[in-house]
């Protein structure tokens, strides 16, 4: 369903500690807003895994998508890179037919 490079793995792992999240788990949604329709939003904390919810172990990172969510992330890739200005998420959606130039952004190609 979800793909996570080695290099958002591991700062994923390290904004966990940082944030002292126990539980392994993050949590990845999409949300209405954003420099186009939508933007993505991943978030770190122990709160509870909901009935709607499903769970991908990806890395031995337990990600958490609720189900509204789970139609726009089929295929997604989540990498990290970091240049001159710092450390980002990058989001890489092949149903996305616009890609803000934050790279958290974007519009559907199609009616999901």
């Amino acid at each position: 369903m979800i793909q996570i490079s080695q290099a958002a793995a591991k700062e994923i792992r390290r904004l966990m500690f940082k944030q002292q999240i126990s539980n392994n788990c993050c949590r990845l949604a999409v949300k209405p807003g954003g420099c186009n329709d939508l933007f993505y939003d991943l978030s770190f904390n122990n709160r509870e895994i909901g009935n709607s919810d499903r769970t991908f172990d990806c890395d031995d990172i337990q990600v958490i998508i609720d189900s509204e969510s789970l139609n726009y992330v089929k295929d997604l890739k989540l990498d990290y890179s970091e240049d001159l200005i710092g450390g980002a998420f990058r989001f890489y959606n092949p149903q996305a037919s616009v890609t803000c130039g934050c790279g958290n952004s974007f519009s559907l190609t199609k009616e999901r």
